[in-house]
């Protein structure tokens, strides 16, 4: 009887570095993409505690003025104030205005391109500065952060997350710091005046306006009335 061969080993191919950094970076990009959605999920009930450029801004100053409140304790005036101020077609778009992107490309600016839920994209979850990857990183979440929250919700975390002076983050702070009163008690005017000085608080004041700021925060003022006799509050009003 003839004797069988012993069956040959197989030989271990040799895992090519190029292939193993593939599968790693492969396996960190889908955890950083699930942990994502897990804290986009969790933040459309759960107040963010803070944001990168808050914690910044608050060791280069030693501490910032900042109290959460929820949107039944802000001024509904307010709300339609910032969205005439930054983003007038808050609850027609997906995320992206894209009417005003094509406006800006147009004029040669990207001014005017950013909604209010990139905004909070940026403010939340990424850095501020002007970068390409940021940009990209943005373009991503926003959509994500659109389908899980509400418009309510998303214009909330803006109001209690946006800079109103070096230091003073969210509309009750900013209330208090320029008027002396609370963001649920803040007058039609007062509400302007603060929208107006968006995106540049740390060069204007509410409490001081420049001519500019007041003629920025009349026609603020008039495009909120306006916001609220044609419907276009509807998604973030209760």
């Amino acid at each position: 009887m003839a004797k069988r061969k012993p069956a040959a080993k197989k030989k271990n191919k040799p895992i090519r570095p190029g292939r193993w950094l593939l599968r790693r970076a492969g396996v960190v990009l889908g955890g950083i993409v699930v942990l994502l959605v897990v804290i986009i999920s969790l933040y459309a009930f759960v107040n963010p505690p803070t944001t990168p450029y808050i914690v910044s801004e608050g060791r280069r100053l030693g501490g910032v003025d900042r109290e959460w409140v929820d949107m039944d304790q802000i001024a509904p005036v307010m709300a339609r104030s910032v969205v005439a101020a930054e983003d007038a077609n808050y609850c027609l778009h997906w995320g992206f205005d894209m009417s005003a992107i094509r406006a800006a490309i147009e004029a040669g600016s990207n001014r005017g391109a950013s909604t209010i839920s990139q905004q909070v994209v940026k403010n939340v979850f990424l850095w501020h500065g002007r970068s390409w990857l940021r940009k990209a990183l943005e373009a991503g979440i926003t959509p994500a952060v659109e389908a899980v929250w509400s418009k309510r919700r998303l214009l909330e975390i803006y109001l209690n997350m946006v800079e109103f002076d070096a230091g003073v983050f969210g509309v009750e702070a900013a209330a208090r710091h320029y008027f002396g009163v609370s963001a649920a008690d803040l007058s039609d005017q007062q509400a302007a005046l603060l929208a107006a000085i968006l995106p540049d608080p740390k060069d204007r004041s509410a409490s001081n306006p420049s001519a500019f700021v007041q003629r920025r925060a009349a026609a603020i003022r008039s495009g909120a009335a306006t916001i609220r006799a044609d419907g276009r509050d509807d998604c973030f009003e209760s």
